[in-house]
């Protein structure tokens, strides 16, 4: 939970250091810069969830070498995609502020933040490789200290350059692709004791062409899963648009807490990845169900306790964040749908670590399309019949559709290991 809470970090603190100079443009540009990076990021999580799962699984089968061959693997992988970003950041950056609407003021700045911190992609995504590894070995108390130590370096790198060196906008970019870097050295650092005591991999091993194509298949059905479900989440933002502007207001403010729920539940489903991983690794279909049990009843304990927390606590936190009258309305009105989410969502969290740990990439790619239609099926009937409470209450449906694709896969799985 707390390498969770930690990692979207540095683009607060980029905003936060930025903010400080009084500059709305300046602070606008680096909103705008910051989505762009979350979406190149965001669109490319498979580097996480496919070195969590398979890091696990070697580990679990205790073949010589193996889990450090994954470490490697997925590194040049991340290294590799993160230097095409570089190599074609003027296409990329192009497109990429075409999705958005930005005045040519903040656009023009926000490419100053774009063109600094895209030099750090390559050590970004390696790192996401690693963090990936670590939860997948159970060791999270380093991915925490990687994640903390990224931040503190961003942060003081921030305020080196933009508020003694005066680089502004560009300076909060450099610091994050500086800190990058400083945060991949560190990384090798902790991680030597780990190869170490693991073995190294033979060179057969690394240039293993099964393996290769595994990992291939693995990722690429991961990120067709993950584009299908920042298409969900495009929909509801686009449907709630369509609602009015004061719609789309309250419901941004709601993601935020659903935003903070995923940084909870993503927690119990790492650990689920990690140990049915391992579990899958070493054929242990009651290892696997077991481990799937115990993280579920925690995942369900700590929704249930997020709900209430949202339910209670919501209207508080609503008045905090904004003071727009029609948005804190159409927030607190929908307020309830939004404390279900965690409630009725927790299962698809949880089995989405079960099939990622199993490397059921196209199982969760073919559920999360399927997931996807179902939402906008949904959509298409309730909002007009229901305005806001049918368009939430189709977002919530596409929670509870995605739990029931997933599971499909249940009695496949089984088979596998019986």
């Amino acid at each position: 939970m707390g390498a969770n809470l930690a990692a979207p970090l540095v683009g607060l603190a980029d905003l936060a250091v930025i903010g400080n100079t009084g500059d709305t443009n300046a602070i606008a540009a680096v909103a705008l810069g910051t989505l762009v990076f979350n979406a190149f990021y965001w669109s490319l999580g498979f580097l996480r969830m496919g070195s969590t799962a398979l890091a696990a699984q070697a580990d679990g089968s205790s073949v010589p070498g193996e889990v450090a061959a994954v470490l490697w693997r997925g590194v040049a992988v991340g290294a590799g995609l993160g230097l095409l970003l570089v190599v074609f950041q003027w296409p990329l950056r192009e497109l990429a502020f075409m999705a958005f609407s930005g005045d040519a003021a903040t656009e023009a700045t926000g490419r100053d933040y774009v063109d600094a911190r895209i030099w750090g992609a390559p050590a970004a995504l390696a790192g996401f490789a690693i963090y990936g590894w670590l939860i997948g070995l159970g060791l999270t108390g380093r991915a925490l200290i990687l994640q903390i130590a990224l931040n503190l370096a961003n942060i003081v790198l921030s305020l080196v350059f933009v508020l003694g060196l005066d680089w502004g906008v560009a300076g909060v970019g450099a610091a994050s692709a500086l800190a990058q870097w400083l945060h991949l050295g560190l990384a090798a650092v902790l991680l030597l004791p780990v190869l170490t005591r693991r073995g190294q991999p033979a060179r057969r091993q690394l240039l293993d062409r099964a393996a290769a194509v595994r990992l291939f298949q693995v990722n690429r059905d991961i990120f067709l899963r993950t584009l299908a479900l920042l298409g969900g989440f495009y929909w509801f933002n686009e449907a709630s648009l369509r609602e009015g502007p004061d719609v789309l207001a309250g419901a941004a403010i709601l993601l935020q807490f659903i935003s903070i729920t995923a940084f909870f539940l993503d927690a119990f489903a790492h650990v689920a990845e990690a140990e049915t991983g391992r579990a899958a690794g070493a054929k242990d279909w009651r290892a696997l169900t077991r481990a799937f049990r115990l993280t579920s009843e925690l995942a369900a304990g700590a929704s249930i306790l997020l709900g209430l927390g949202i339910f209670v606590f919501g209207d508080v936190f609503i008045g905090w964040m904004t003071t727009d009258a029609a948005t804190r309305a159409t927030a607190s009105a929908a307020l309830v749908w939004c404390a279900l989410v965690p409630v009725l969502g927790w299962p698809s969290w949880q089995l989405d670590g079960l099939m990622i740990g199993a490397t059921r990439g196209r199982l969760m790619r073919n559920a999360m399309l399927a997931s996807l239609l179902i939402y906008l099926a949904l959509d298409f009937t309730l909002r007009p019949l229901f305005g806001v409470d049918g368009l939430w209450a189709a977002f919530l449906l596409y929670y509870v559709a995605r739990a029931a694709t997933l599971a499909v896969g249940w009695p496949g799985l089984k088979r596998d290991f019986t």
